[in-house]
Formats: C-alpha cells, sequence, structure tokens
C-alpha cells in the first residue's frame, strides 16, 4: 500500500502544475457535464414509470421529491467527509455510487425498491453537485465568476440534450428486446465511471481540513439576510428543478403530446438555459446580483404562467422561461460569496441545506396540488378535471418563481438601505 502511494506521488510530483490544472478541469468541467444528465434524463421516464407502477400523482411527487431529500441528506455529510478523506476521493465515490444507483435502477421490480434506487440516485447527485462546488472553489482561484459560470455551462450543455437523448436510448433494440427507461438510466448512468481515472492521478489544492469555524453558522441563523437569500435560493430551484421534473409529464397529460415531442420541449428550455448562463451571466455584474434575480425569476414566473392561460398555442413559453431561471443559482452563490468573503463554505452550506428542505415540501406539494384540484373538478362533473390539476401544479411552479421575484426586490431594498448592495 505504501510503495503503491509512493508510486502515486512521484507521479504526481513529475507532472506540471499546468497538466494537473488541466486535469482537474477536465474532472470538474465533465463532473457538470455527468451531473446535468443524472438529473435531466428523468422527464422521459417519468410518463412511463407512473404507468408501469400504476402510481398515482402523488407518489409520483414522492419520487421526485427523494431528490431534494437525498440533495438534503448529503448537505450533511459531503463537507465533513471531504475534510476527512478529501475531495479527491469523496468525487470519486459520488461517481461510483451513481454507476450503482443505476444498476439498482435497471433491477428494480416494485415502486418500493425503485424508491430506494433513486433516493441513492439523489443522495449520490447531492454529493457530486457539492463536491464541485467544493473542487471549483479550490480550483478556480483566479477569474473564479467566469470560471463557474463556465462550469454551470456544461450543466446546462448536458441537460439540453439530455430528455432528447433518453428518449432515444429508451428505444433502442438489444437483447431482444428495447432498452426502455431502466436501461436508458443503467446505460447513462455508466457515463459517470469515466471521471474516476483522471480523478486518481490530479492533486486537488488546499486537500486538508477546512478552518472555518461553526460559530458562522450561529451568525447566520442570527441574519435576516440570510434568511432572504435562503428564501430566494430556495423558491428558484424549486421552480427550476420542478420544470425539468414536470414539463413532459405535463405536455403529455395535458395536451396529449407524444413523448418525442414533449421531449423535444425539454430540450428547448434547456438550450435557452444553458445559453442564458453562457450569454447573460456577465449582465448580472453590471445590473448587480439581487436586481438581477428579481428581474430573470419574474421573467421565468410570467413565461409559464402565459403559457399555462393561452394554452398548448403558447407551449413555447415554458422553454423561454429557462432563460430567466438558469441564471438563479449561479448568482445567489455568487451573492454569498461576495457577502460572505471569509465563510463562503459556511454560508453556502447553510444555505442549501435549507433550502433542500424547502425542494422536499415544494416537490411533495406539486404532486399533491394536482390531485386535489382534480378531484375538486371531478366531483364538480367537469370533464376537464385532470387538465385542470395538472395546470394548478404547474401553475404553482410559476408562482414559486415569482416568490423569488419578490423576495429579492425586498431584498435589495433591505441591501440598498444598508448600503451593502453588491
Amino acid at each position: 500500500m505504501e510503495a503503491q502511494k509512493d508510486t502515486q506521488n512521484i507521479l504526481l510530483s513529475k507532472k506540471s502544475p499546468k497538466t494537473n490544472y488541466l486535469i482537474l478541469i477536465s474532472i470538474v468541467f465533465g463532473g457538470f457535464l455527468i451531473f446535468g444528465l443524472s438529473e435531466n434524463i428523468k422527464g422521459p421516464a417519468i410518463p412511463i414509470i407512473q404507468s408501469d407502477f400504476h402510481l398515482r400523482q402523488s407518489q409520483l411527487g414522492f419520487l421526485l421529491a427523494l431528490n431534494a431529500l437525498g440533495y438534503l441528506l448529503a448537505c450533511t455529510f459531503t463537507s465533513a467527509l471531504s475534510n476527512r478523506i478529501g475531495i479527491k476521493w469523496t468525487g470519486i465515490a459520488a461517481f461510483l455510487a451513481m454507476a450503482l444507483s443505476g444498476a439498482l435502477i435497471y433491477y428494480s421490480t416494485s415502486y418500493s425498491f425503485l424508491s430506494a434506487s433513486f433516493f441513492l440516485l439523489y443522495v449520490a447527485n447531492g454529493m457530486l453537485e457539492i463536491g464541485l462546488g467544493i473542487m471549483a472553489a479550490r480550483i478556480f482561484t483566479k477569474n473564479t465568476g467566469t470560471m463557474l459560470n463556465l462550469s454551470h455551462f456544461f450543466y446546462g450543455l448536458s441537460s439540453t440534450f439530455a430528455p432528447t437523448l433518453a428518449a432515444s436510448i429508451m428505444g433502442w433494440s438489444m437483447f431482444g428486446g428495447e432498452l426502455g427507461w431502466k436501461g436508458m438510466y443503467l446505460v447513462v448512468l455508466l457515463f459517470s465511471l469515466l471521471p474516476i481515472l483522471p480523478s486518481f492521478y490530479s492533486k486537488f489544492p488546499m486537500d486538508s481540513k477546512s478552518e472555518e469555524g461553526t460559530a458562522s453558522y450561529k451568525l447566520l441563523a442570527r441574519d435576516p439576510i440570510a434568511w432572504l437569500i435562503v428564501a430566494v435560493l430556495s423558491f428558484g430551484v424549486v421552480s427550476e428543478i420542478s420544470i425539468g421534473s414536470w414539463l413532459v409529464h405535463f405536455l403529455v397529460q395535458a395536451y396529449n403530446w407524444d413523448l418525442s415531442a414533449a421531449s423535444k420541449m425539454l430540450s428547448m428550455f434547456f438550450l435557452f438555459f444553458m445559453l442564458s448562463r453562457l450569454l447573460l451571466g456577465p449582465l448580472t455584474d453590471k445590473i448587480g446580483f439581487t436586481l438581477s434575480i428579481a428581474i430573470f425569476s419574474a421573467f421565468s414566473g410570467l413565461c409559464n404562467l402565459a403559457g399555462i392561460f393561452i394554452g398548448e398555442k403558447g407551449a413555447v413559453l415554458f422553454a423561454l422561461s429557462g432563460i430567466g431561471i438558469a441564471l438563479i443559482y449561479p448568482t445567489v452563490m455568487a451573492l454569498l460569496a461576495k457577502r460572505y468573503p471569509k465563510g463562503t463554505g459556511t454560508a453556502i452550506t447553510f444555505t442549501v441545506t435549507l433550502m433542500g428542505i424547502a425542494s422536499v415540501i415544494g416537490n411533495l406539494l406539486i404532486g399533491i396540488i394536482i390531485d386535489l384540484v382534480s378531484g375538486i373538478f371531478h366531483r364538480m362533473d367537469i370533464a376537464a378535471h385532470e387538465i385542470a390539476g395538472l395546470q394548478a401544479g404547474y401553475g404553482f411552479i410559476a408562482s414559486l418563481a415569482l416568490l423569488c421575484s419578490g423576495c429579492s426586490i425586498v431584498l435589495y431594498f433591505l441591501l440598498k438601505k444598508r448600503n451593502q448592495l453588491t
């Protein structure tokens, strides 16, 4: 074992800092690519999963809420795990867990087993997202904002073609039949093994315990600004994630679109999402972080509401909403970095942990609202009761983006009053 470590140290020492930096960049960018795939291939699979397991909308909502719950659990231990075993091995563990979850999903035969398999995937996704954030913070010490936006661009890039890719793979013929959604998950999640090899031969900077004290959490808990930022991020991210989870399902169920057309609309959403992060990121520096969030989240919410009211002809507005919602997460991260320069990691952990709680509640509420409104309209003998329920659920998604905008406006005036705008 010692000989193996010595060999690895020799290889690392011979590697130039530039070569090591390029390897680290490939791991981070590749990690975001895989993260975008694993997060957003579920859209085309959701209607078929519901049919195969005969799930109610609330059961489907629970399955999607596990995403937020897994992320929340990952928040509680990923930072500590990276301090204990190093960020390199934390990333490797996340990639391995993602591949394992793909195998478990493939062999799932019941709703409970599928739920457990999805939960493992979502924990792994949470570990990867937090791990990539720590990696990026350590690697990109220069041009940090530009590099972080570029990193999230790769997430948007893979998210753009993830639904279409997933729908295509589901139709592949292998072993005497179609792969289906189970085979699709297995194939896609096996890609998570690719970044492991370069990870073995990389050296991450500051791979040691954090010096940030736990007292910062007490200060954050007493800071109304910190809680407003939590609200802004929670409303914005729940809206973003929910669009990725429910848009295909909405178009298929409400408008009888086929799976391929609905998946293309979701891909268009992520195309606008990706281009927004790539091209509009610099605007946030010029306009200001808080005001930018207010403007762009309002744009997203209004696009979704208009899409619902116009009907099927306005479906493209669901895709256009990606322009606004895309900038919320990276802009809030930039806001945290500026406001808490000496405790950014602590501030991020505090914020995203509470965001995870809100995400669990939000995803559960969407499924419950759909079932509740559909049931009320059904008892009133209204023929379009299922469509009404779906519209109410999607309207809730739109309202979250508007709430994000409202909280941002309150935050803007509070920071302006204190002369602390960024």
